[in-house]
């Protein structure tokens, strides 16, 4: 499962380490949106965070019953702690980590994020990433993004962390 930021690269990167896995890969706001035939931004504006927070639990507890598979979660789903329990009984966080100014670069030009649309959308994505990141720290794999890196560099080196626990990788017996 990848958590961490939004723009932190988790749909982009777990694509490709799906694809380099050899396994499916899923996005559980792309989910949530087709669940509820409606986009991220309309389910906060119509039914408010909280109904959200709920369905985002159930489409991740449903999503983790079947095989195999990278897990891309919304930036909020880790917060919550029994999304923690449910990710935690079925798989392993890796979290994407990435400073302000990266991740204010990838989202800044993007109006499709709910929590964004503030006066100050980079102040509110500071504040958030402060108080999200003890949180996100509680994850078992940590991976330190560099504005550096491509797709690949970023993949690879997500590997690479991985291939240091390779009871992850080892399909189940």
């Amino acid at each position: 499962m990848l958590i961490g930021m939004m723009g932190s690269g988790k749909t982009a990167i777990g694509k490709s380490l799906a694809a380099r896995l050899e396994v499916p890969f899923l996005d559980s706001d792309h989910e949530i949106e087709a669940a509820a035939a409606a986009s991220i931004a309309e389910i906060f504006e119509r039914d408010g965070e909280a109904f959200f927070r709920d369905r985002e639990t159930e489409v991740i507890r449903r999503l983790l019953r079947g095989a195999p598979f990278v897990l891309s979660t919304g930036g909020g789903a880790w917060l919550a702690e029994r999304n923690r329990r449910i990710i935690a009984a079925s798989g392993t966080a890796l979290w994407l980590d990435a400073d302000l100014e990266l991740l204010w670069e990838r989202v800044r030009h993007r109006a499709t994020r709910p929590l964004l649309r503030t006066a100050d959308p980079k102040g509110t994505l500071a504040r958030l990433l402060e108080e999200r990141a003890p949180l996100y720290a509680l994850a078992g794999l940590r991976v330190k993004g560099d504005p550096r890196f491509s797709i690949a560099d970023m993949t690879d080196h997500v590997l690479r962390t991985l291939a240091a626990h390779p009871d992850i990788l080892e399909p189940a017996r």
